[in-house]
């Protein structure tokens, strides 16, 4: 048996959505981030890191949304409807690149961000100015082109597909939702400038298994 042990408003929610695509049966347990929105420490007792998504397949623990996907996809899609064929090398190109992408070079400066307006966000009055300060230079010199050149990429790749892999949707763009979603709150997206990304967006979000998923797992929210 399948267990996800899922956390609120994380990237649990990819593995998730993508048991309900498989139509495999699992077992669901659901988490609450803490007054601090970390993880409880609960998770530590599934696994030492404490982070989600943790599925558990037998006495195993296994974690990272990337390598939960692969195994998922080696194990349970076994007509391919997720991932390109190794020969269909164009697709097979696009869907291991994105499915990487993902949080190898999109969500660490999205992260940073977030990071630093917690900074702001927690820092007493008096130093209160000294943090903004800190945060406006590293968001001019380190964050805002780096997002700017990651999400002009992204529209780019949409402009002529469907999907992140070509005409087909696959896993690759349920490991990207996560990323659009947090650009799309801590960014925001316009239609003029992101218009494939929010109609993709649209796309993800009317497949009825993204619509299971969401009903049992909660929306995700920044």
């Amino acid at each position: 048996m399948l267990h996800l042990h899922h956390l609120e408003n994380s990237r649990s929610f990819r593995i998730l959505w993508l048991l309900e695509e498989l139509d495999v049966d699992y077992k669901l347990t659901c988490y609450q981030r803490n007054k601090a929105y970390l993880s409880p420490d609960s998770l530590k007792k599934i696994h030492p890191l404490g982070h989600a998504p943790i599925l558990e397949v037998g006495d195993r623990a296994l974690v990272e949304s990337g390598f939960i996907i692969e195994y998922l996809l080696k194990h349970y899609d076994k007509d391919q409807l997720f991932k390109p064929a190794d020969s269909n090398e164009a697709a097979w190109d696009a869907y291991t690149f994105w499915l990487h992408f993902a949080e190898a070079s999109a969500m660490p400066p999205l992260v940073m961000r977030l990071v630093f307006n917690k900074v702001v966000e927690k820092s007493p009055m008096l130093i209160k100015p000294i943090s903004k300060n800190i945060q406006k230079q590293v968001e001019s010199s380190l964050i805002e082109d780096s997002i700017s050149s990651i999400l002009t990429m992204m529209e780019q790749q949409l402009q002529d597909n469907h999907w992140f892999a070509g005409e087909a949707f696959s896993a690759a763009d349920i490991q990207m939702y996560f990323v659009v979603v947090a650009a799309k709150s801590r960014t925001g997206l316009d239609n003029g400038n992101y218009a494939n990304l929010l109609n993709w967006l649209k796309r993800c979000q009317e497949r009825d298994a993204f619509k299971r998923a969401e009903a049992k797992g909660g929306r995700i929210q920044f």
